[in-house]
């Protein structure tokens, strides 16, 4: 199967669904767009590492594996999102040390968070483009970065629906549970990788603990 390289357009932020964000693939020889649904804690990562200017205090999670990686001479040579099931995406992340070429699994987000720190190329199979790439609208004045109203209406219907990473967007009202239910309700969503759920609980929890 061939690869097609991907660009990052930028990322939209739905005004429907809390939390939810879109990152959005561009192919870079064609018109075709990926879109991707990604938690807040992801997103704000992405645009971290897009945004040259902006230090944090304090290395997020994928600096640390950055800085962990460049100590070590581990190297990021590409990112492939090789698989479409049920809506997810999986990637891996291709590394190398003294040579020797691994293959990581990783979720897509953080895959692509990884690439952006490493200036690795991100690539996919053309199969899955074909499936899951949509055709939106763009003008030459835009700017890389930016997302036109049309784009942003295609990226709602799309958080609306089943196609996204692996975040599960609720409303859920948490008041309603016991503290017991609540650690529960954690240690499951944190399990499952469900952090933006589990950003909520803990909220929730923290409240309680005033």
């Amino acid at each position: 199967m061939s690869l097609v390289r991907l660009n990052i357009k930028g990322i939209s932020y739905s005004q429907t669904q809390n939390g939810a964000y879109a990152l959005i693939l561009s192919e870079v020889d064609g018109d075709r767009k990926l879109p991707i649904v990604i938690g807040a804690f992801e997103a704000q990562s992405i645009a971290i590492a897009l945004e040259k200017e902006i230090k944090p205090p304090r290395p997020l999670t994928h600096d640390l594996f950055k800085n962990f990686s460049d100590r070590f001479d581990i190297v990021v040579k590409q990112v492939i999102i090789h698989k479409l099931v049920d809506g997810v995406f999986y990637s891996s992340i291709i590394c190398e040390r003294d040579k020797i070429e691994e293959i990581i699994d990783a979720r897509t987000s953080d895959a692509i968070a990884l690439a952006l720190r490493f200036k690795a190329p991100i690539f996919t199979y053309k199969n899955i483009l074909d499936k899951a790439g949509i055709f939106l609208k763009t003008t030459p004045k835009k700017k890389k970065e930016e997302v036109s109203q049309d784009e942003e209406a295609v990226i709602e219907e799309l958080i609306m629906g089943e196609d996204r990473e692996s975040v599960k967007i609720t409303g859920e009202d948490y008041s309603k549970f016991t503290s017991k239910e609540l650690h529960q309700m954690l240690d499951e969503a944190v399990t499952n990788e469900d952090y933006e759920k589990a950003a909520r609980i803990r909220d929730e929890i923290s409240k309680r603990e005033k």
